[in-house]
């Protein structure tokens, strides 16, 4: 259990130890492994869950290090995991998957279980939409991160919102590739397109701290001082915030 610097939870959380067989070239975690010479073997921690018993209400990214939802976690490893859940009914669990494919097997997920796939691109876009049309979660959610391309390249935001509010998306996440490069950075009329196509479906959108330099003068962007009068010295004014907004709970059916 490790308190986090990801913006969206608060703490992460790896039942699985070991190198992620998903070898994605942006992983991070894959690159800390080969840096600092970690066991790459995968393995079970029977006592994961230890840490959760006297801990606040949280947010627990789940699996933060391995993708969860593959072919190499033996079934009753995901048993166990899945039912943690329902022991901890103060804490939130987060799961970000790959491989929606396999989601349905875990579905319904505990009511305390957000769900979510990684979309860099548009095809993982419309593979995410496809999967989780049939998951039954308490929150699902799409986490544009890293964004890669524009995914309304073959259709517009109204396109895009009728999509979401059809297959039941209760929060959107976007960011851009860690280490920050200008090479991979995405163009901030994709996150606009985005942010555009999620208001329309009502769905709330978190924006994570790496796009602020993108979006600093872009109207993504929620200005601290937005009901403020307008001033001539711009010294009195904050620095703008990002919406950074989190599934309405109260609203999910």
């Amino acid at each position: 259990m490790s308190k986090t610097k990801i913006e969206w939870c608060d703490y992460t959380i790896n039942p699985v130890k070991g190198l992620c067989p998903m070898a994605c070239s942006y992983c991070y975690a894959r690159a800390m492994y080969k840096r600092f010479k970690w066991n790459p073997e995968i393995t079970f921690m029977e006592d994961w869950a230890m840490p959760l018993v006297r801990m606040k209400p949280s947010k627990i990214f789940v699996g933060s290090t391995i993708e969860l939802f593959g072919e190499w976690i033996p079934e009753r490893w995901m048993k166990n995991i899945m039912e943690t859940p329902k022991s901890f009914p103060r804490h939130t669990f987060i799961f970000l998957t790959k491989q929606p494919q396999n989601l349905i097997k875990w579905s319904p997920f505990p009511s305390n279980c957000w769900v979510g796939v990684s979309c860099s691109d548009f095809e993982k876009y419309g593979k995410a939409l496809f999967h989780l049309i049939n998951v039954r979660a308490k929150v699902k959610f799409i986490s544009f991160e890293p964004l890669l391309e524009r995914i309304t390249e073959q259709y517009n935001s109204e396109m895009m919102a009728t999509d979401l509010k059809f297959v039941g998306i209760n929060w959107i996440i976007i960011g851009r590739k860690t280490p920050v490069s200008k090479k991979t950075e995405p163009k901030a009329e994709w996150i606009k397109e985005i942010v555009e196509a999620a208001d329309k479906a009502g769905v709330p959108v978190f924006l994570k701290n790496n796009l602020k330099p993108l979006l600093d003068y872009y109207p993504n962007a929620i200005w601290a001082w937005e009901d403020e009068p307008v001033g001539i010295n711009p010294d009195y004014f904050p620095e703008p915030a990002l919406r950074q907004e989190f599934p309405n709970i109260a609203q999910v059916v």
